[in-house]
């Protein structure tokens, strides 16, 4: 096996085998998932106590319709308890609603006063329940001013009702005309899940390659190394063989989840949950969720992604190690980090700005350069971009990569046995030109 074989087997060998990576990888998943979720469960939890809501209504018509429920009371208030209310605001009493007249003329007619911020829930419940009324009070002025008789108002106000809202099928066209069912809420949650995806693991492994080259050089075990291996070998094979660790941690959590997707599918596929999931959530409900589960190109996503987490790794983890050879310790690392940190931190944010437009200027432009481009174009992916696009940012993004890689090997085989001194950028130029 050759020298940059053996440093390859070592830097993956080494990691792989630990403990700490064999729990991390089964365990992340599942983490994740706590993490997305649990948040998410606990923000709906009442702390207890029911919230009392007085109620003010000048006009007499909305305050009964507002119903009580585990979280609020409402309680209906006339006009001369006023001061009595407000002198309870922000004690007993936690919100005060005032309604002064009628909405269907004058919408801007209704407040809520509380000393705290009023949360969202509760504006949600108010302004629903208000907002079915006034639509009620304009059907009835329909009925009043026109030839339409009351009888056919109430049959489309029971149609409305048992309808419900509308759904929207949304369709994608394929190069060949065909069409097929498609999700954006899916094509909203793939996108980020592999963004997120893609951003933690280029910190991560990152990280681990500037660690790496930083416990060498603090324990001179570098320069040992050195005598037999040349410095280039030694940071490909360092690069490469971390990469792999992660490569290797990506394919294990494939794997797992196809098996849960495939248990899932044959799970749902049987006619006993299709049966009880009729009965709890509706006949198409799973059959919906499956659709919108099918309808991603997997296969294209998982191969882009790997593409793109291959040359953002490689891309930030030269700079890591070019960064971490020339200094003593992890604290002198702060100045040249902060503009790298600074830039895959811009990337994220563009990334999640660019779910509600994943055509517009900062997602075309953020896909393309090639610092920004592993993040912010699997946002846009999921969502069908044209291939041309795709090609590009994967020329851009391997040529910079490479062009970076050789700045970076010029770099660390000077910096690796430089001690004692914090270089600036300029001189680190300098190393580069060396021969």
């Amino acid at each position: 096996m050759s020298v940059l074989g053996l440093v390859v087997q070592r830097e993956y060998i080494t990691r792989v085998r630990k403990k700490s990576f064999i729990i991390l990888t089964l365990l992340m998943p599942l983490l994740m998932v706590a993490l997305a979720f649990v948040p998410f469960w606990l923000s709906t939890l009442n702390e207890g106590s029911v919230k009392r809501v007085a109620v003010i209504d000048h006009t007499g018509i909305y305050a009964p319709l507002l119903e009580s429920n585990e979280q609020y009371t409402f309680e209906v208030v006339g006009e001369q308890e006023e001061q009595e209310v407000e002198q309870q605001l922000g004690g007993e009493l936690f919100a005060i609603l005032q309604i002064t007249a009628d909405l269907n003329k004058e919408p801007r007619s209704a407040s809520l006063t509380s000393e705290k911020q009023a949360p969202q829930d509760l504006q949600s419940l108010i302004t629903r329940t208000l907002n079915e009324k006034v639509t009620s009070q304009r059907l009835d002025e329909l009925s009043s001013s026109s030839n339409v008789d009351g009888e056919t108002i109430a049959q489309v106000r029971t149609i409305v009702e048992d309808k419900g809202p509308i759904s929207l099928r949304t369709l994608r066209m394929g190069g060949d005309g065909s069409l097929s069912e498609s999700s954006t809420e899916m094509a909203t949650i793939v996108g980020m899940v592999f963004t997120i995806l893609i951003y933690m693991f280029i910190l991560l492994y990152g990280n681990m390659v500037m660690q790496a080259v930083l416990e060498e050089k603090k324990s001179r075990v570098v320069e040992v190394m050195v005598s037999s291996v040349q410095p280039v070998n030694l940071l490909i094979g360092k690069i490469v063989g971390i990469g792999l660790v992660g490569v290797t941690q990506l394919v294990v959590w494939a794997i797992l989840g196809g098996l849960f997707f495939s248990g899932a599918s044959l799970f749902l596929a049987s006619p006993e949950q299709v049966t009880a999931l009729s009965v709890d959530v509706g006949n198409s409900y799973a059959e919906e969720v499956m659709n919108a589960v099918m309808g991603v190109n997997w296969l294209e996503i998982g191969v882009y992604f790997l593409i793109f987490f291959i040359g953002g790794y490689v891309l930030y983890a030269a700079i890591f190690a070019m960064f971490a050879s020339a200094v003593d310790s992890e604290e002198d690392t702060t100045q040249f980090m902060m503009p790298v940190t600074l830039i895959i931190m811009f990337a994220f944010f563009a990334g999640f700005y660019s779910v509600s437009n994943p055509d517009g200027p900062l997602a075309f432009w953020g896909s393309l350069f090639p610092f920004t481009a592993p993040i912010v174009m699997m946002v846009r992916i999921p969502f069908g971009i044209p291939l041309w696009e795709k090609l590009l940012s994967i020329v851009l993004l391997y040529g910079t990569f490479i062009l970076t890689a050789i700045l970076a090997a010029k770099i660390y085989r000077v910096g690796i046995l430089m001690y004692g001194k914090k270089p600036t950028f300029k001189e680190m130029m300098k190393w580069a030109r060396y021969k």
